[in-house]
Parts: C-alpha cells; structure tokens; sequence
C-alpha cells in the first residue's frame, strides 16, 4: 500500500518492457522506430528495475502494456505478469493491463479476472494501435465491466510514435486517436473516469473541451517534453482543468526526471504544480 504523504508524485502513464521472450520480431521493428522518433538512447528498464527507479525517487507509477493481438499478430507481453511484479512492489506500482476489445466477450472475462484476482485498477487503450474506433459498440462490454468494478480507462489520444517514419506509418492509423470518439464513451459511461493520454496533437482543443465538459474525463501529459506543450494546454492546467490534468512520462519514451525538470520551468500557479504531480492522481486512484 502507498504511503501517499511519502510520496513526491504520482506517474499516471509508465509501459512494462517486454521482456525477449515475448518479443516478435516485427514488434521489435516498431520499438526501435518509436525509439527513434523520441530519440531513446540505452537500454530500457526492466519492470522491477522501474520499481526501484521510482521508488529511489519516491515517485508513484501506474504500469501497463499494450495488447494489440488482433491487428499486429503481436504476442503480448501477459497482463498477470505485470500484475505480478506490481504486487511485489505494492509500496510503489499499480498494475493496470491492456486488453484488445477485438477479444469480445473472452476479453471481458479476462477484464474482471483481472480485476478481481489480481488487483488491476484500470485499463490502457491505444485506439491507433489496435484499430477501433473508441465509441465502437464492440468495446461496449468491456466498457461495462471496466465501470462496474469501479477501475480507470485510459486512452492514448493523438499522434503516436509507433510507426513513425516506417513505410505506411507501420499500417497505424492516427484517425482512431481523435479525443472525439471518446466523448461518446464519456456520456454513456459517466461512471468510469476515464484519462486522455497525452497532449493530443492535431485534436488539443477538443481533449481540453471534452475536460471541461464530462465530470469523468482527465487528462494526463505524457509522452511529450512538458517545453512543448500547447500554450493552450497551460492555460486550461492552470485553469479551469487544474483538478483534471495529471502528470504522465510514458517512460521509456521520457524518463520522469527529464519530465520532472522541464515541468518546474512552465508558467504554472504554485497551488496547481501539486495538484497536477500529485494530489489529482490520488484522488483519482482512490487514496484520497
């Protein structure tokens, strides 16, 4: 269990590294392309590698993966295996897991297994990666159990860096990432807080809207250096979205200590810095 008050921040937005056992070799292809494209130097950390990393730096993290079986042929790197090493660092990790909607009702089964008997507090979407519309009514049912058992769904929204620069962009297409699609999502589900991940590049103004506008809609700014963000996005943080947004690395695309120093040099309030690092997640996640 998290000591809340020992804790510096809380990191809403961290992926497990597959280990290479479970790497394919086509994956591989699109790792080192997003590698590329944020300009990732070293060898990522394992799991529990980030589990002592954060914990060195008394930072919180929620950690997840990506299952993308149905479009990419991928093999996933198990949601319970990170599960697993979450619970064997309780004081510092969440697990929350990533389930492919294509999966239907198998994958609805997993979600509450998941849930229930291994502790997993939320789910990650990456619409562009597994090639779904969000407000498509074949998540609907998975949409259902995330709410019912009270857990956090995140989407990625927006450009990505997997498949950049690679021929066809990998065959991703960035048209699933629009904030849009999920607004729907937000209406029919009011009770499932639900995270637009990162600064949503070309869609910025309809994520700050959708936030403003749906009670259970956050958004977390990952994955991008926090000196590129939107002038847009800093006004509504400091504003009228400072109980809403909340700070996400997406290591290994950035590390949070390189997230951490450039975030000190924006133009934000003194009374919004801890909500954003901090006390937004926890309330979010239940500790407050």
């Amino acid at each position: 269990m998290w000591d809340i008050e020992q804790l510096v921040a809380i990191d809403m937005h961290t992926h497990a590294t597959t280990p290479p056992e479970f790497a394919d070799p086509d994956e591989i292809k699109e790792i080192e392309a997003m590698r590329a494209y944020f300009g990732i130097k070293g060898t990522p950390m394992t799991t529990r590698e980030m589990a002592a990393y954060y914990r060195e730096r008394k930072i919180g993290l929620v950690v997840f993966t990506v299952d993308s079986e149905s479009r990419s042929g991928f093999k996933r790197y198990p949601n319970e295996e990170v599960a697993k090493i979450a619970a064997e660092n309780s004081d510092i990790m969440i697990p929350f897991a990533s389930i492919d909607p294509a999966k239907g009702a198998a994958g609805v089964k997993e979600a509450r297994r998941l849930m229930r008997d291994f502790g997993v507090r939320g789910f990650k979407f990456h619409p562009s990666v597994q090639a779904f519309f969000p407000n498509d009514r074949m998540a609907y049912p998975l949409y259902e159990a995330i709410a019912q058992e009270g857990a956090v769904a995140i989407f990625h929204s927006g450009q990505t860096g997997i498949g950049s620069g690679m021929p066809g962009g990998g065959g991703i297409r960035l048209k699933y990432s629009d904030p849009m699609h999920v607004d729907d999502v937000a209406v029919d589900f009011p009770t499932m807080p639900i995270v637009l991940a990162h600064p949503s590049f070309p869609w910025q103004e309809e994520a700050l809207a959708i936030a403003q506008h749906k009670p259970n809609v956050y958004i977390d700014l990952s994955g991008w250096s926090p000196k590129y963000f939107p002038l847009i996005l800093v006004h509504y943080a400091n504003s009228l979205l400072k109980h809403k947004v909340l700070f996400g690395s997406d290591y290994p695309a950035l590390t949070p200590d390189r997230w951490l120093a450039e975030f000190e040099k924006l133009n934000l309030r003194p009374d919004v810095r801890p909500l954003i690092l901090k006390e937004n997640a926890a309330k979010l996640l239940g500790f407050k």
